[in-house]
């Protein structure tokens, strides 16, 4: 089975019109297919209005009880549903889950290791069997960045991670790409500069560009959940716009691939 993951985030979800170029898209997308989304401008936004600030180390949200609270409610809930409709119009049978339904996703606390990441969840198993049923009865699975520890405790989960795990997990038996889309061309030698995509990247000039100070923030764990990715055996990882989606299936320079083995950059 040839499968193709992709996760998006608040740049395509908070605004209605880029989602529904997105799904659009992705209605199309061939075989058998994931989407992972996170919510992340929407959730900082609802928790704002409610007096509860977002706080960020290094692109990972710190989370409260009160941000757990409005995070489940945005990411399981108001986006995830959404989405689903959304799909459902399209003639996409889709099937609107967090980690908790079926037990799809378990995770366990983050422990505390210099910084205290509160109800953040690092995870621990994925339920490959029931992925595998739901794409053989050609349903659509749609994750939400919720995941739990099977005490009863939801957890905030990084989405990149879980779509990095979704694919590891499910490269053991099958063919698996991983999609990462966000507000970006690609991976940027200049962030200011949309022309300046890096097409290939390895994880010598990860390190190299991340000492420089070049890559940083919220692009340094998106990196690092696709060089563990290919690392256990996921076919190919691909950051890019979601506009760009589609291109990247026809083999066209679209965003930047992630790989391993070393080449020159310039």
């Amino acid at each position: 089975m040839k499968i193709s993951i992709i996760k998006i985030g608040g740049n395509v979800i908070d605004f209605p019109e880029k989602l529904d170029e997105f799904l659009g898209q992705f209605a199309k997308f061939p075989g058998h297919k994931i989407l992972v989304h996170g919510g992340g401008i929407m959730a900082s936004r609802f928790g704002e209005s409610l007096g509860v600030m977002p706080e960020m180390v290094d692109g990972r949200r710190i989370t409260d009880k009160d941000t757990l609270d409005i995070v489940t409610m945005v990411y399981a809930g108001l986006i995830n549903k959404n989405i689903i409709a959304k799909l459902q119009a399209l003639h996409v049978n889709g099937i609107g889950m967090s980690g908790a339904d079926g037990n799809i996703i378990r995770s366990k606390k983050r422990p505390v290791k210099g910084i205290d990441y509160g109800f953040v969840g690092d995870i621990q198993e994925v339920n490959t069997d029931l992925i595998k049923h739901l794409l053989s009865a050609d349903l659509v699975p749609v994750l939400s960045a919720i995941t739990h520890d099977k005490k009863g405790q939801l957890l905030n989960t990084n989405a990149d991670s879980i779509a990095s795990a979704l694919a590891t997990s499910l490269a053991k038996e099958h063919q698996v790409n991983l999609y990462f889309c966000f507000n970006k061309s690609g991976v940027l030698l200049d962030e200011k500069n949309e022309n300046s995509i890096i097409p290939r990247i390895n994880e010598d000039i990860y390190a190299e560009l991340r000492k420089e100070n070049v890559i940083h923030s919220g692009m340094i764990p998106k990196l690092d959940n696709a060089f563990e990715a290919l690392q256990k055996g996921v076919h190919n990882v691909w950051i890019g716009k979601a506009e760009n989606l589609m291109l990247s299936t026809k083999g066209k320079l679209s965003g930047t691939i992630i790989e391993r083995h070393r080449y020159d950059l310039y």
